[in-house]
């Protein structure tokens, strides 16, 4: 049986994966995509994410952050061709409870411009970060993060991207995931946080979490072997 392609969901940045990072994963077939900047509802970016993987008999979805998020919004539909999802930093229900956060959430649509690249995605980035970026693989620091929004995340898309998490709950919906799940997990996440991980493992019927350790949020840029290697020991245990 041929081997699903594995199809990379981007984070909040909304860029498209390095896929050449993923060393573990050279040996399968992989596509990534760039999120659209102006869509606001995550159904809209289930609707995208489906229409991209309407060419392919089976695949495993790959989401990291924002785009596991996305992930679980198509996989909740039991498409025809999943076979599998691997979740990383993401959540069924918007997690985030930071005052601060709620506070630049509800003014960023105010303040384009200077404010959203000096201001607003400093303290994005300083959510993200983990004592352990800089002794990743890759040495990764808030500059790099914020570095990469201010490249590839217009105010808009921003905007759009918050307002769509804001009201998010598919908890509800897990039910509906029949597919082998890995969910896998940083060791120090202090945006999304253990819980978030915790209503995956518990809804999803075949899920099973990896914790990996000395890891932050923003592992997929870090640590890209170790967590390549993750995936593609799942892979190997679920037979994908």
């Amino acid at each position: 049986m041929k081997e699903p392609t594995l199809v990379m969901i981007p984070c909040f940045s909304g860029a498209p994966w390095h896929l050449d990072e993923m060393t573990a994963l050279q040996n399968r077939a992989m596509r990534t995509l760039r999120l659209p900047n102006d869509v606001s509802e995550l159904e809209t970016l289930a609707d995208f994410i489906t229409d991209q993987t309407k060419d392919l008999d089976s695949y495993v979805l790959v989401g990291d952050s924002y785009g596991a998020v996305c992930s679980i919004a198509v996989a909740t539909r039991q498409p025809k061709g999943l076979k599998g999802l691997v979740l990383s930093g993401g959540f069924a229900k918007s997690p985030i409870t930071s005052p601060l956060l709620k506070t630049l959430a509800a003014l960023a649509p105010f303040f384009p411009g200077p404010f959203y690249r000096q201001t607003t995605l400093r303290v994005h980035a300083a959510q993200l970060a983990s004592s352990f970026d800089r002794d990743g693989e890759i040495s990764w620091s808030t500059g790099k993060t914020r570095a990469l929004f201010v490249k590839e995340t217009p105010h808009k898309a921003y905007v759009n991207r918050i307002r769509s998490i804001e009201k998010t709950d598919y908890t509800a919906q897990l039910e509906n995931i029949d597919v082998p799940t890995l969910i896998l997990t940083p060791a120090d996440d202090k945006l999304i946080g253990k819980e978030a991980a915790g209503i995956l493992l518990d809804g999803i019927r075949h899920a099973q979490e990896v914790v990996m350790p000395r890891t932050g949020h923003m592992f997929r840029f870090s640590h890209p072997g170790a967590y390549s290697l993750e995936i593609r020991k799942f892979l190997e245990r679920v037979s994908l």
